[in-house]
């Protein structure tokens, strides 16, 4: 009876000590995780993720940075703390203490990414970035050929034999019936691989134009992560025009002197990509001056997001008037780098989209996703005074009684109010 006691005491400790282990771990994990985000995820991807501004931190104390040192993990807190340890000046010291960092070290070391659920809208895509639609293009131009190639060598034998030859269309006419007459089934195949084909050859043709997607390089690696992320910086400081002009302007260099006559050191690039800046306006970083009658050099910023000329869009119309946020229509900016043409379904993850009940549909900058939310954003007709006498008459108006007024009620999908 004693050595049962015994024994379910021991059993019960093991399993309190067990516990105990876990939810440190566990605390340990969830501030390691918190600390990531707010810290180490502006340069770093999620271990596993890929390369960001910095390296992937999966398995980071093999890299050839840590793995030869005699304690890794004492070598990576020090690391952390002041990079120079280590000859690396790209990164900023952090003021991390070292369970802070074992802590983060410890969320690196159990990170399980999660997994991509693929929508069914999206287009599939194989490893080489080769989209099925595309493929199975190349295939049939290819199987085009091939017939071709065959009916060119039944001629030829023909000729040889001094039997009359056939065109194409003869071939396929001949073709036809003589399967029709034999398997009726083969030309139903032949008929559904037709229509097939040319559905594929109708998407493409539709897919001309989309630009989902497009981030050109630009000839200064500005990171909208590190100014707009990091740094809080409201876009409208930048794109200052957006609130009451038709666009929403690039930046000048001056605009980006005001703080980088005292920054004089970038986050990632370090001089690089500032001393481009300073190439362009006529400014010496070490006296602090600009060089009298310099030839200012304009900064060659290729364009992202651009409209055919026959569309009317005004930035103040929607930013001021309808009052949407710049991540509505260009995705959250603060987490990327250059500048990007959001993808629809980025877009509609966005929480203020979702809110609105805004859902898009069709592909970014092409007009069904301009109507897809002249369709579903519902207008403010309490807070807005810009059309105040409009609101009036709509909310007294019987046949918009309970209804949901967008922007599509009150000429919104009119071809005028877009083109000109």
């Amino acid at each position: 009876m004693i050595l049962l006691k015994n024994f379910t005491i021991r059993i019960l400790f093991i399993s309190v000590f067990t516990s105990l282990c876990f939810i440190s771990i566990s605390q340990d994990v969830a501030e390691g995780e918190q600390i990531f985000k707010n810290v180490c995820k502006a340069c770093h991807n999620l271990p596993g993720g890929g390369m960001s501004t910095g390296p992937d931190l999966k398995d980071v104390l093999n890299s050839e940075k840590f793995v030869n040192q005699e304690d890794p993990t004492e070598t990576f807190i020090k690391y952390v703390q002041n990079p120079l340890t280590l000859g690396v000046k790209a990164m900023p010291a952090q003021d991390l203490d070292d369970t802070q960092v074992l802590s983060v070290l410890e969320f690196i070391n159990t990170y399980v990414p999660e997994e991509q659920e693929v929508s069914s809208n999206e287009e599939i895509v194989v490893a080489d970035g080769m989209s099925l639609v595309n493929i199975l293009l190349i295939i049939s131009i290819i199987l085009v050929i091939f017939i071709i190639a065959l009916i060119s060598i039944k001629n030829t034998l023909k000729k040889i034999q001094d039997q009359k030859t056939e065109t194409i269309s003869e071939s396929i006419i001949n073709f036809c019936k003589v399967y029709w007459a034999n398997s009726k089934a083969v030309l139903v195949s032949a008929f559904i691989l037709f229509i097939f084909v040319l559905k594929i050859v109708f998407d493409t043709m539709m897919g001309i134009g989309v630009v989902e997607g497009y981030q050109p390089d630009q000839p200064i690696q500005f990171s909208h992560k590190i100014h707009a992320g990091v740094n809080g910086i409201d876009c409208n400081y930048c794109h200052s025009s957006a609130r009451n002009s038709k666009t929403a302007s690039v930046p000048s260099a001056d605009l980006c002197m005001n703080c980088h006559t005292q920054i004089k050191t970038g986050t990632i690039t370090g001089e690089t990509e500032i001393n481009k800046i300073y190439d362009a306006v006529g400014f010496n970083p070490e006296t602090g001056k600009y060089i009298e009658d310099y030839q200012q050099k304009p900064i060659q910023w290729v364009r992202v997001h651009s409209l055919p000329d026959l569309t009317y869009f005004n930035h103040s119309q929607h930013v001021n008037v309808a009052g949407l946020e710049c991540q509505q229509c260009h995705g959250n900016v603060e987490e990327k780098t250059v500048g990007q043409v959001a993808f629809k379904d980025e877009l509609n993850k966005v929480q203020k989209n979702q809110d609105e009940g805004i859902k898009f549909k069709h592909p970014t900058l092409t007009m069904g996703w301009c109507i897809d939310c002249h369709r579903t954003k519902e207008i403010d007709m309490e807070s807005n005074e810009y059309y105040a006498d409009m609101h009036e008459k709509l909310k007294s108006d019987p046949k918009y009684q309970d209804k949901k007024i967008t922007p599509a009620l009150i000429g919104g999908m009119e071809c005028g109010k877009c083109h000109y």
